[in-house]
């Protein structure tokens, strides 16, 4: 009788001191917020999309680079 007693006192333990690991690990854990994505421009010169933030302003729209931005504005002189 007494190792019965001493056999639920040591389960009793253990289930309390797994319990907290087991109940933490079943709950389900939260996600992140979805991103809002990004808004996409296409270069005037070549036509190539790019995010906004990365895209330089030109006379006339937006371009991927300077070279490009350079290579419009000459081939499109202020009128």
């Amino acid at each position: 009788m007494k190792y019965l007693l001493l056999l639920i006192i040591v389960l009793a333990v253990l289930w309390f001191v797994r319990g907290p690991r087991t109940r933490a690990a079943s709950r389900p854990q939260a996600q992140p917020a979805p991103q809002e994505p990004a808004t996409m421009l296409a270069c005037l010169q070549c036509g190539l999309h790019l995010p906004r933030d990365e895209a330089l302003p030109g006379r006339g729209g937006v371009f991927c680079s300077d070279a490009h931005r350079a290579a419009y504005e000459n081939a499109h002189p202020n009128p």
